[in-house]
């Protein structure tokens, strides 16, 4: 095919991204500087969620039969970008500088999580399972680096070598799940399977078999039970940044990948398969909060209630009709919002490098009485998370109520009700912690002016919009109305 200039400008964010990547890498080899990395990193996201606006003048638009660029892609490249940006000023901020800061090269680190972003953008714009594979593995690979950055810490190595052999495990599943999915309907494309599918009527069992290998595949990378195990033990030894990014970027354009599949091929989501994701989301939704009650560390805690999230949004996935594109939509935009507020708290925690992040739930006790503003994120971030009204979160879990009660999945709804009364009890207890004062109390503390640092901006900013979007979801709710997959 002739690529003509609307096909650049539609690839603008993908092609700056990589771009961005290549320029980085570059300049590491050229002269080793952490600042000037940073700068560069930064310079380039920024350019790249700016080529979104352009790119969707000319959407939708299918470049090459691998991606398609549509509104709904837009969002969630948007959506990834930010993520990928608020990690990479965490990063920053958690690498330090100077002696006291990470004792290893810093530089690489910017590099990989550029590449993981890349992979990201290519997923959420795949319409065939060639670039569905490309763009996972693209995501994953340098993931694994990224877990296992903290080397000379055990827990950190241990984490890297869980997730790498974990998610090979996954890919090998989803690639036999494509083999079988080619083999019954002739075609890679999204479109061309749910065609040759919907053809025959039910889908044949090698069409299940594949599709439901698939789904294993795709489920290792959202950790949702019961391929959920490696979540809690990464979680804890990736360093806090990296945990902020495979909670929000790396899971976002996974679930993205999926509704695209989902949508494109109705006849994929039906039948034995729609049984199934719903016995997912029933068991992601209990375990995840149920698991979370026993933990007293807070990286683990996230761990188990991003289990949970997605348990929730797989609710809407099911009932995949009506509300349920905006619900998906409005749900990953705040969990992400809310996740990088945690996640941010516990980075600036953990800086400059001290061997191990204060990840321990006893590290933030009367953490209010020393850092009043730092205490006020993280306790928005933990209403939000537990769906208290006048938080983004609220929003977010009261779409997918709707849409449960619209589908009349009323078994899932329970669920959520029961998984959010339950989460509620873990959240407060963290946000209890943070105001808790006991004599002799060993203190770990974020450093003394942190909001005036970019990190501490940036963390400040997402507290701010989580309160906002609580308040006033409209202009949310209208970019999802408008990012709605045309099926």
């Amino acid at each position: 095919m002739d690529l003509t200039t609307q096909h650049f400008i539609a690839l603008a964010p993908l092609l700056i991204t990589s771009l961005t990547a290549v320029v980085v890498m570059l300049a590491i080899a050229w002269r080793r500087n952490h600042s000037q990395t940073f700068l560069l990193s930064v310079a380039g996201l920024n350019l790249a969620l700016l080529s979104i606006l352009p790119a969707l003048k000319v959407s939708p638009l299918a470049v090459t039969a691998l991606i398609q660029i549509d509104d709904f892609s837009c969002l969630y490249m948007a959506l990834i970008l930010v993520a990928t940006l608020a990690c990479v000023t965490l990063a920053h901020a958690y690498l330090g500088d100077g002696g006291d800061g990470y004792p290893g090269n810093r530089e690489e680190l910017y590099l990989l999580i550029l590449t993981a972003a890349a992979g990201g953008m290519v997923l959420v714009s795949a319409q065939h399972l060639a670039s569905l594979f490309i763009g996972l593995e693209l995501l994953s690979v340098p993931v694994y680096g990224l877990v296992a950055y903290a080397f000379f810490n055990k827990r950190s190595l241990e984490a890297g070598i869980k997730y790498m052999v974990l998610s090979a495990a996954g890919s090998a599943f989803l690639l036999f799940g494509m083999a079988l999915l080619y083999a019954e309907a002739g075609t890679l494309s999204f479109s061309g399977i749910g065609q040759a599918l919907a053809a025959t009527g039910l889908p044949s069992p090698i069409a299940q078999l594949g599709l439901g290998m698939m789904l294993v595949g795709l489920a290792f990378k959202l950790s949702l039970v019961p391929f959920h195990l490696w979540t809690p033990d990464v979680y804890e030894g990736a360093p806090a940044p990296v945990a902020a990014f495979l909670a929000t970027a790396s899971k976002v354009a996974v679930f993205a990948v999926m509704i695209r599949l989902f949508q494109l091929s109705p006849v994929a989501s039906s039948g034995v398969l729609s049984n199934v994701l719903a016995v997912i989301a029933i068991a992601s939704i209990l375990m995840g909060n149920l698991l979370a009650l026993t933990q007293n560390n807070l990286k683990r805690l996230l761990g188990y209630s991003s289990i949970a999230h997605f348990g929730y949004l797989l609710i809407a996935l099911v009932a995949s009709k009506g509300l349920a594109m905006e619900a998906m939509g409005v749900y990953l935009v705040t969990y992400v919002i809310t996740s990088l507020g945690a996640f941010g708290v516990i980075t600036l925690m953990s800086s400059p490098y001290k061997g191990r992040d204060a990840d321990a739930l006893y590290e933030y006790r009367g953490l209010f009485w020393r850092r009043p503003y730092l205490t006020a994120v993280l306790t928005v971030m933990m209403l939000s998370l537990a769906g208290i009204p006048l938080t983004a979160g609220f929003i977010g879990k009261f779409y997918i109520i709707a849409t449960g009660v619209e589908s009349q999945h009323w078994w899932l709804i329970g669920s959520l009700v029961l998984g959010s009364a339950i989460g509620v009890f873990y959240y407060l207890r963290v946000m209890v912690t943070l105001y808790l004062v006991e004599p002799n109390l060993r203190r770990v503390d974020a450093q003394l002016h942190w909001e005036q640092r970019a990190g501490g901006v940036m963390l400040l900013a997402i507290a701010v919009l989580a309160f906002f979007l609580g308040l006033y979801p409209q202009p949310l709710l209208e970019l999802v109305q408008h990012a709605v997959l045309a099926s």
